[in-house]
């Protein structure tokens, strides 16, 4: 499929179009990725956008999918490899094009050339790294390669790499260039990167939520003597309202037992269909009618009297996974209750 000359739109037309040709159900989803300034953006070029020819959205999606193309490519043998089948399938120049706007895009991840080599084997690779660098490490790799990883290491030094990934904000590209020598030096891979953001609570608590009870428990726990504030928000972002539908059912009604029903009540209020309706099928009939009644009737709420019900309830379900009466999802295994 090849890629037609596209000059008269703009990026923020291309995006406009393909968002209208997706429909409104999925668009909704992807503008969420957005940011506020660019939502409002690409929702003002939409609303402006009358009509869409045939040949706009041919041109568009043939892009897109060159670039999905080409992202994949990078993805099986690295840059090279992507910039290789592209020159012999589109020519130089427009293999040249799709590369640069690949680059552009800050979607190649530094790291990217550890991300297959086995967990246990980059363990034994960065444990005699400074605690600073396997920080940023496990901070650009995935959740559950890191999770691996982590646990691997000395117990002593979990802790203060917990905390210096949940700390951690942006890292200039000298850094991640001296960093990724050493590694490429043992490895022998090739890597691109951009300036981007890695590390922090999210990347932290995405980690810890795959990692063993045992090592969650003790990082957590020495956390909390150095930083109490910092392990607290931590143990809260871990299990969100949402992620109750993530349990079983006879976890679920266990944790219902302990929740007020007008608490839970305000917690559904705004939250997906999926969330609510497989919370409601763990209660009676009777109990889940009075509840969509309660919902219905409570008419426009605060957005922080939801989060603080949700929070509540979140803390229910955590009591009952420290007094092992629940088990949250931990490195890929069910919930179960004891």
């Amino acid at each position: 499929m090849g890629l037609k000359r596209n000059n008269e739109l703009k990026g923020i037309e291309k995006v406009a179009v393909f968002l209208i040709t997706l429909g409104p159900e999925v668009s909704s989803q992807m503008l969420k990725r957005f940011s506020d300034n660019e939502i409002e953006r690409i929702t003002m070029e939409i609303a402006n956008t009358t009509a869409v020819s045939g040949e706009k959205v041919d041109t568009v999606l043939d892009e897109f999918l060159l670039l999905s193309e080409a992202r994949q490519y990078m993805v099986d043998g690295g840059m090279n490899y992507a910039k290789d089948i592209l020159e012999r399938t589109l020519g130089t120049q427009k293999a040249g094009t799709i590369i640069k706007k690949l680059k552009d895009s800050s979607q190649i991840k530094p790291f990217n050339f550890v991300r297959d080599v086995d967990p246990k084997q980059l363990s034994n690779i960065v444990k005699q790294e400074h605690p600073q660098t396997i920080a940023l490490i496990l901070s650009y790799l995935q959740p559950e390669q890191s999770a691996i990883v982590l646990s691997e290491l000395d117990l002593d030094v979990q802790p203060d790499i917990a905390r210096r990934m949940a700390l951690m904000e942006r890292t200039s590209p000298e850094v991640l260039k001296e960093v990724e020598k050493v590694l490429e030096s043992r490895l022998s891979s090739v890597m691109f990167q951009d300036f981007t953001a890695a590390g922090g609570i999210p990347s932290l608590v995405n980690i810890l939520n795959r990692v063993d009870r045992s090592t969650e428990k003790h990082i957590l726990e020495e956390l909390e003597k150095h930083d109490e504030e910092l392990a607290e928000e931590i143990r809260m972002r871990m299990f969100v309202f949402e992620d109750i539908v993530t349990l079983e059912d006879s976890a679920i009604q266990r944790v219902l037992r302990e929740v007020d029903t007008k608490d839970l009540a305000l917690a559904l209020k705004g939250v997906d269909s999926d969330v609510s309706e497989r919370i409601l099928m763990n209660v009676s009939t009777r109990a889940a009618e009075m509840i969509r009644e309660d919902i219905e009737y409570m008419g426009p709420v605060k957005l922080k009297d939801v989060e603080e019900a949700q929070q509540r309830t979140v803390a229910v379900i955590r009591q009952l996974d420290e007094a092992g009466e629940i088990a949250l999802v931990r490195g890929g295994e069910g919930a179960m209750i004891a």
